[in-house]
């Protein structure tokens, strides 16, 4: 049933009705709220930047705020703005900390240098929540199932892991549908984009990143003649094998500022199935 919002009126003063009476109107009126206000899922954590029932939840980039939508979040701020490519680099503003301070959760990466000023400006009330970034499919799953216990949301996180599920699985078959003569095709990828080498099915000969790569893995990955690499978008250093025939193709990792996780997947599928047409 949908979440139905109760006004609860005042119950008349002791003065002009007896106490007795008061209290039949009270336990009344709170019993109707409960009914009526009943839904298949529990309302959340209502504090102090709630929204309906639902909790107010801050997250520093769209990534974390994917995960958080996709568990059930209705009322969710990003700080970081979409137009900064690198989210690590951004410096967060004090309008930004004030939003922290007023939230009922606060989803962070640890690995975000930003994420110590965060902490600070959460204070004690909101509770902060630290986020495993990685877009592989049972990572996603299961980080999605944690924060919708978290937000009081487990039917609304279940129903967004069944309908990912249901895509993930349309995109595999598409996806290996695609292999050029009907073979995995070989893939070198980025740290943080093995997963769409996984949704492609692609036999992974290697990976590199994040840090620099030197040039003994570039000959090793070389050697094992790739036809793709994955690079990071985010993380880009340029063309990775310039000399190797392999095609490059850039995953990105990081959700628009619709918050649609499922988009992140359905364009990195196409981007792969191009990569692998034109290899």
């Amino acid at each position: 049933m949908a979440r139905t919002r109760v006004r609860i009126p005042a119950v008349p003063s002791h003065r002009s009705v007896p106490a007795s009476l008061a209290l039949t109107l009270a336990a009344g009126l709170a019993f109707t709220a409960t009914a009526c206000g009943g839904d298949s899922e529990k309302s959340g954590s209502a504090g102090k930047g709630s929204k309906g029932g639902s909790p107010s939840v801050v997250v520093t980039t769209t990534w974390e705020g994917a995960f958080a939508k996709a568990a059930g979040a209705r009322d969710v701020r990003v700080i970081v703005p979409k137009s900064v490519h690198h989210a690590p680099d951004y410096d967060p503003k004090p309008s930004d900390l004030a939003a922290v301070a007023d939230a009922d959760f606060v989803l962070y990466a640890p690995f975000e240098p930003y994420a110590a000023k965060i902490k600070d400006a959460a204070g004690s009330d909101a509770e902060l929540v630290e986020v495993g970034l990685d877009n592989d499919a049972a990572k996603v799953t299961a980080e999605v199932t944690r924060l919708g216990k978290k937000f009081g949301t487990e039917a609304a996180a279940a129903r967004w892991n069944t309908t990912f599920k249901a895509e993930y699985g349309k995109l595999h078959k598409e996806l290996t549908a695609s292999w050029p003569g009907g073979r995995a095709p070989k893939v070198a990828a980025q740290t943080f984009t093995a997963w769409s080498a996984k949704l492609a099915g692609a036999d992974v000969v290697g990976t590199y990143g994040p840090e620099a790569v030197t040039a003994k893995q570039l000959s090793d990955l070389s050697e094992k003649k790739p036809a793709l690499v994955l690079d990071n978008a985010h993380m880009t250093t340029g063309k990775v094998l310039p000399d190797s025939g392999a095609r490059q193709v850039e995953i990105v990792n990081y959700p628009g500022e619709d918050l649609d996780l499922l988009a992140v997947y359905r364009d990195a599928a196409g981007a792969v199935k191009k990569g692998m047409g034109e290899s």
